[in-house]
């Protein structure tokens, strides 16, 4: 397995292993996709034989994007690393992927001295997701609700 910077050749990929995520991942379309990656300050993806097994996108505060959990960070903290979107392709979960790309967003806010930010989906449930980022040193902060939705607000610590 190889890790790289994304591409705009990538995008399409990217957008698949997003809709197999669903409700989890979040929904964009294509071109939110192709947006995102140009917003991110870190866009990796897990590569086998030049093929996209999974990828996270990452922002960092104050950029044009206008999610609300974004937001809901850019309120509370001048300096953070948020993480969008982790997604793995439904063929290749349980491999170790979504480890090596959170080991690689660690890795680089720690050079750059950033929190890392997440959150994870409380209403519809995502207790996996929860276990996942609680292993890699997340704790819950907050919870922000939104009519049917409700997430808990993650925070990694430097």
């Amino acid at each position: 397995m190889e890790i790289r910077q994304l591409q705009s050749k990538d995008v399409d990929a990217a957008w698949h292993i997003n809709e197999q995520g669903l409700p989890g991942t979040g929904q964009v379309s294509h071109q939110e996709m192709e947006d995102l990656f140009l917003l991110s300050e870190l866009a990796i993806g897990v590569f086998e034989q030049d093929v996209l097994r999974g990828f996270v996108l990452c922002l960092l505060p104050r950029t044009r994007y206008g999610s609300l959990n974004y937001a809901w960070f850019n309120q509370r903290f001048e300096s953070f690393l948020y993480v969008d979107r982790i997604a793995v392709d439904d063929q290749h979960r349980d491999r170790g992927i979504g480890t090596i790309l959170y080991q690689s967003v660690i890795d680089y806010a720690n050079q750059k001295s950033y929190p890392v930010t997440a959150e994870v989906s409380l209403r519809p449930p995502n207790p996996g997701s929860i276990r996942f980022h609680i292993r890699h040193g997340f704790s819950e902060i907050g919870i922000f609700e939104q009519n049917e939705k409700a997430v808990t607000m993650m925070l990694r610590e430097l």
